[in-house]
């Protein structure tokens, strides 16, 4: 049995789908109930009280830990999904951390996410650790704007970072999981190449068939909208690596290549699979 926390969103979604195509009992974890495939058994559980995990790890062999605003919640212990899990009796542990890790350390979640790896080193289990750099479905964030207005309003209109499909992550989480090569493996998650806004509203608007038009927004502008969705600390982290990118965030990492064979795909075929979006 295989365990996917945040099985609902970009990653688990397609990492649940992968793993069960593959003939994998599995257990699909998310706050809400919500479908998931035919054969996989679904449990209700908030990873921010981790003992409500119990239910879910019975009988399992391998974890995915995807934390999401779990980390950020108020007397959050994370360090304790690894403990749950240890007890459970689960070997492998796949954790999604974040590029930020090393290319930015000293920010407060990065921190956290840094000590919540090293917990996992040094908790005897197999593990694997993801960290990928910032995520193609990121660009939803404008599918209403693209559907009502034909507009991609955003920040720094010309500065790009090397954005990965969550797809790959999810075809390199499941690949961690199934296959012993793995263990011990810190990979650097990016996609093929460095992509602007401007550039991924070009992507969208080849997609639709139809124009989209780029309106650059000003940094306060763009943090007034992100903090109606994430603290206002969050917002302004984000914005500095999204207008200031240093070298680390810049560079393209093999690792997707050397885990599936194949390169990671750019941010046009994202914008093709997920076009209903934004119609």
């Amino acid at each position: 049995m295989i365990v996917v926390t945040g099985a609902t969103g970009n990653i688990g979604r397609p990492l649940t789908r992968a793993l069960a195509e593959a003939g994998r009992q599995v257990t699909a974890v998310s706050r809400h109930a919500a479908a998931v495939p035919d054969g996989v058994r679904h449990v209700v559980a908030d990873l921010a009280e981790p003992a409500g995990l119990k239910p879910a790890l019975a009988g399992a062999k391998a974890l995915f830990v995807l934390l999401s605003g779990d980390l950020h919640a108020t007397g959050a212990n994370p360090a304790d999904i690894i403990g749950e899990a240890a007890a459970g009796g689960v070997r492998r542990v796949v954790l999604l951390s974040t590029l930020g890790v090393v290319t930015r350390p000293s920010g407060h979640t990065r921190i956290a996410m840094r000590a919540l790896e090293d917990t996992l080193r040094e908790s005897g289990l197999e593990w694997a650790i993801l960290r990928p750099g910032g995520f193609a479905s990121n660009a939803l964030w404008w599918a209403d704007s693209v559907r009502t207005r034909q507009v991609v309003a955003a920040p720094f209109g010309d500065v790009g970072v090397p954005i990965i499909d969550p797809a790959d992550i999810a075809a390199v989480a499941a690949a961690c999981l199934l296959d012993d090569r793995h263990t011990g493996g810190v990979y650097e998650l990016t996609g093929p190449e460095v992509i602007t806004p401007r550039r991924q509203a070009e992507a969208i608007a080849t997609a639709l068939g139809s124009p989209v038009r780029f309106h650059e927004l000003t940094r306060d502008e763009a943090k007034a909208a992100m903090s109606q969705s994430m603290p206002a600390e969050l917002a302004d982290d984000t914005l500095d690596i999204l207008g200031s990118p240093n070298l680390a965030e810049l560079r393209v990492s093999p690792d997707v290549q050397r885990v599936l064979g194949r390169a990671p795909r750019p941010f046009a075929d994202w914008a093709a699979r997920n076009v209903a979006a934004f119609r």
